[in-house]
């Protein structure tokens, strides 16, 4: 369902939270510590804010759940108060699966609040209403029940059966609450070195979720509280530290008060009571703000421990008394308080008060067979024996099922192998017959390249043969008008010829480098006048190459006009330049032929028998272009030709 309106004018007005989230034009809520943790203590109060401006059902139930049982950690009154509206709300929309989800909260919020047997029986109900995949949360909330009336074996069987169902759905915070609690009963027990390897499962299992919430920061204080049993107060205190970080963040009060009484403990055993009281009086605070009084009476019971240690036995008595005051005759954590009855023994005794101290002691022992009897033990050491045996057994599976996987990989390598040896094979002479014909074509390839230079050899002997011809014929020629007739029709044959001759010469069989063949055209036209000594040709070029169409038309062009300059720019024998140029821009050429001769007059046409010059015209309109004469210090002829036509 699309947001409403006012929930979008409602975050547009007060700026979008962590755990709101804008995509595709609209804003979406972003389940706290199980799709972000990125906000800070205030979260609870942007939630409520946020919740009066939802009308759509589902988010608004999903968000009344989450507000419900996130506030539990703060004020336990109001959480219930946010639960129960919650219920009212999904039982008038007749919604069965939320109704079980926030029955879930409220089981947890009642057993916090020492109602445990209406916790029980809320959860129970609720376990019909969810499906089995999220039912982790539920079976964790009734092992607390049983931890906190001293059932540890019921206990432990809750939280095995969280883990089956964790390990089941694949779901890694089931699997770390379950180790977090097994943990904390093993603690319980006074088992402290498997309390320190299950909490160090669990501490794994959150941090590869990478999200830090309250049972994260609840299973580093139990993890604490085992290292602290044996010894280790430096690593114990490390993890504490993370822990009350963590609280202050996000408003833990219920755990902080927890991870203080543990600091105090810590403080306690290595004789620091200075900083042992702070810790504990931190926990009373806490507790007091949480007005949880299970927390209340579990901070006194640390304050009173420490003063017992420091020997500060009438402020041990007060305390603890005040703690039993607190607890009640009915109060569900027998191990607690069967503790409270131990240090009240103590402190007693320290004070010589032999009779009171014996008094609290069998009201400890009293409390503690009820805690820890013998069947308890046996069902707890049963029940971690068949879930070792299953672990065993799921590990001794998963081997099995990996050998087969592997076998299987095995078998699908050497078939895929023999598939790419064929393969191979079959591309191989597809290589080697594909080979032999490229080398065929290669021979073909160079036979014709070998016959097409023979034939522009030949051609090119050929119009030699036709020049020296003319050469000959010219010498038998008195006339100098005819001579000179004879002299340009040798040197157009020739221009010709150095084409045919550039072809064979060089790599490239169809085109001809324009540079070379300019000037070698040119020194061969100069060298025909006797004019070496006294005439430069400058080819001012880069490289340009043309098809044999286009280069034997312009070759013509520029042979006519460098014969031109030759014979009337230069009159008694002057000094000259002609300078040559042909760049190819924009689908076109562009040819210039200039020297610094005489010059010629401005209307005047090209000078000669007239031959020249039609043939001029002619070859220029062949090669669809236009001609320019310019006439200033010399003589400089400028055409244009079009490359989108054919020659």
């Amino acid at each position: 369902m699309k947001t409403p309106f006012l929930l979008i004018l409602f975050f547009l007005h007060f700026g979008v939270h962590a755990q709101f989230q804008q995509r595709n034009g609209q804003f979406e809520y972003l389940r706290i510590f199980e799709e972000t943790d990125d906000f800070g203590k205030e979260y609870l109060d942007d939630l409520e804010q946020t919740l009066n401006k939802i009308n759509d059902d589902t988010l608004r139930f999903r968000i009344i759940n989450d507000l419900g049982y996130h506030y539990h950690t703060r004020n336990l009154q109001r959480a219930l108060e946010i639960i129960e509206k919650g219920l009212e709300e999904t039982r008038a929309a007749e919604n069965k699966l939320w109704e079980g989800r926030m029955q879930v909260s409220q089981g947890a919020i009642l057993l916090r609040m020492e109602d445990l047997d209406y916790a029980e029986l809320v959860l129970r109900s609720a376990l019909e209403k969810i499906p089995e995949a999220e039912t982790w949360l539920l079976l964790t909330n009734l092992g607390y029940v049983y931890e906190r009336r001293g059932d540890l074996g019921e206990a432990f069987e809750f939280a095995t059966r969280t883990l089956r169902l964790g390990e089941k759905y694949q779901d890694k915070k089931a699997m770390a609450m379950a180790y977090s609690d097994m943990s904390n009963l093993f603690w319980k027990q006074g088992k402290f070195e498997k309390g320190v390897e299950y909490g160090l499962k669990s501490i794994a299992l959150f941090e590869e979720r990478g999200l830090y919430d309250l049972d994260f920061d609840f299973t580093l204080h139990v993890l604490g509280n085992n290292l602290v049993e044996v010894h280790k107060y430096d690593e114990a205190l490390t993890y504490f530290q993370r822990s009350a970080k963590i609280g202050e963040r996000y408003g833990f009060y219920n755990n902080l008060s927890d991870t203080y009484i543990a600091l105090a403990e810590l403080h306690t055993q290595i004789g620091d009571f200075e900083e042992a009281e702070i810790s504990g009086q931190k926990a009373l605070n806490y507790a007091e703000l949480l007005e949880n009084d299970f927390m209340v009476v579990r901070s006194l019971l640390s304050l009173g421990k420490l003063k017992n240690q420091a020997e500060d036995y009438d402020s041990g008595i007060a305390y603890l008394e005040k703690s039993i005051q607190i607890a009640t005759a009915d109060f569900g954590d027998m191990y607690y308080l069967g503790l409270i009855y131990l240090e009240l023994s103590k402190a007693f005794e320290g004070k010589n008060q032999i009779n009171e101290s014996l008094a609290a002691y069998k009201k400890y022992h009293e409390l503690n067979q009820l805690v820890f009897n013998a069947d308890a033990d046996q069902r707890i050491a049963q029940l971690q024996t068949e879930m070792e045996v299953s672990q065993k057994e799921s590990t001794i599976f998963l081997q099995e099922a990996r050998l087969k996987a592997q076998e299987i990989l095995q078998v699908s390598t050497l078939i895929l192998t023999g598939f790419m040896l064929i393969f191979l094979a079959i591309l191989y002479r597809f290589f080697i017959r594909k080979k032999k014909y490229s080398l065929i074509l290669e021979k073909q390839n160079k036979e014709k390249e070998f016959l097409l230079k023979e034939i522009h050899h030949r051609v090119k002997n050929n119009l030699q043969t036709i020049s020296s011809l003319l050469s000959l014929q010219t010498d038998q020629i008195e006339d100098p008008e005819l001579r000179s007739i004879m002299l340009e029709s040798q040197n157009r044959v020739q221009s010709m010829g150095i084409i045919h001759q550039n072809l064979y010469q060089g790599e490239n069989l169809s085109a001809i480098e324009m540079k070379q063949y300019f000037q070698n055209l040119g020194r061969y036209i100069i060298d025909s006048f006797d004019a070496a000594e006294r005439i430069t040709l400058d080819c001012d070029m880069g490289h340009l190459e043309l098809d044999v169409d286009r280069a034997i038309p312009i070759g013509l062009i520029v042979n006519e006009l460098i014969t031109n300059s030759l014979k009337y720019a230069f009159p008694e024998h002057r000094k000259g330049i002609i300078r040559i140029n042909l760049t190819e821009t924009n689908s076109h050429l562009l040819l210039k032929i200039a020297d610094n001769g005489i010059g010629i007059a401005k209307d005047a046409d090209i000078k000669g028998t007239g031959f020249g010059t039609q043939l001029i015209k002619l070859l220029t309109c062949q090669l669809d272009g236009k001609m320019t004469l310019v006439t200033h210090k010399g003589t400089e002829v400028s055409f244009e030709f079009h490359l989108n036509k054919a020659a």
